[in-house]
């Protein structure tokens, strides 16, 4: 019986961004006992999707999502709920499309007598990032998140408060998000989007060969993706190789990472600094950025990346918040 009791509580985290349909389950030990997570679908040659479009496939998606959850754990008992009502905290964070979530949440906790927590899709992401990077934390320590994703492009202080995240904007993108950049550009370049893991096979048949130089822009560690578009575009529209444009602005992207980070950690002090978003879980970028902090004399810096399964959006993370209210 007490084996049984063990498994029958269980947590849930539901996310609803503008990307993907995310449930995610999780036991008193933090492993997980379901997951489905269902991509919106995106008409070819689009650069994504309008909230509306986005919740209504969210609207769509979710009761089989939660009919195959309830199959999934009829022995179960859900203790807490934990929904993303918004991409990040603080006041005037807002998206129609975590509408769908709360109200599929609300609705899972009032059937099955759970316990509902609100909490933010940042947060989530971090949660995620804590619990697959291996990054050892201390309570109340302060650690650096750089989010890096198509609709966050931010360098955040961030200290484990509870049972949550607070955090605090470092630097924020200045005009394009990072994952607008990449995913621009993978359409100029005729690949299906969302781009990212396109664009990084096609920038890695280039290989060690020359490349021409995008430009990277950063301003007391807030990037701006805009002008190194147009000279991406320009390069393009002049005839270089497609790879060879694919693995320039991924460049780009790695050395803007690097200045970000590079910023953050001399005006905050910090020593530790974890990388997620779907942008985070490329192998090109990850490996220059590694490579050139390893290379820096004299700084104790560690970086500790989301493991690439839970860097793109996802309810991981929000189940196990979820969780520790639960505890």
């Amino acid at each position: 019986m007490t084996a049984s009791r063990t498994r029958n509580s269980v947590s849930v985290g539901i996310d609803t961004s503008n990307y993907t349909t995310s449930i995610c389950a999780v036991d008193d030990s933090g492993s997980i006992v379901f997951e489905e997570r269902r991509v919106l679908r995106v008409p070819e040659g689009d650069r994504g999707l309008m909230q509306s479009a986005a919740l209504f496939q969210h609207v769509a998606n979710l009761p089989t999502q939660l009919e195959n959850l309830s199959k999934a754990l009829a022995a179960s008992r859900m203790g807490t709920i934990g929904v993303s009502v918004a991409p990040r905290s603080g006041q005037g964070s807002y998206m129609p499309v975590f509408l769908a979530g709360v109200l599929a949440a609300r609705a899972l906790a009032t059937g099955a007598g759970g316990v509902l927590i609100e909490t933010n899709h940042q947060a989530g992401h971090i949660a995620a990032g804590v619990a697959t990077s291996g990054m050892p934390l201390q309570d109340g320590e302060t650690f650096l998140a750089l989010h890096l994703s198509g609709g966050t492009t931010d360098i955040l202080s961030v200290t484990k408060h509870e049972t949550d995240y607070r955090t605090e904007i470092v630097a924020s993108g200045l005009d394009l998000h990072v994952g607008q950049y990449v995913d621009r550009i993978g359409v100029a370049l005729g690949l299906p989007f969302p781009a990212g893991r396109h664009l990084e096979e096609l920038a890695g048949t280039w290989g060690q060969k020359p490349m021409p130089v995008v430009p990277s822009r950063v301003k007391e560690g807030a990037p701006s993706f805009a002008g190194p578009l147009t000279a991406a575009s320009r390069l393009l529209a002049t005839g270089e190789p497609p790879a060879a444009v694919a693995a320039s602005v991924l460049r780009s992207i790695a050395v803007t990472v690097e200045k970000m980070l590079r910023h953050a950690f001399d005006t905050t002090g910090a020593k530790k600094a974890l990388l997620v978003g779907g942008v985070a879980s490329n192998r090109l970028i990850r490996a220059r950025v590694e490579s050139r902090f390893g290379a820096d004399r004299g700084r104790d810096a560690g970086l500790y990346f989301c493991d690439p399964s839970y860097a793109s959006d996802n309810a991981l993370g929000v189940a196990l918040i979820a969780r520790e209210h639960g505890q």
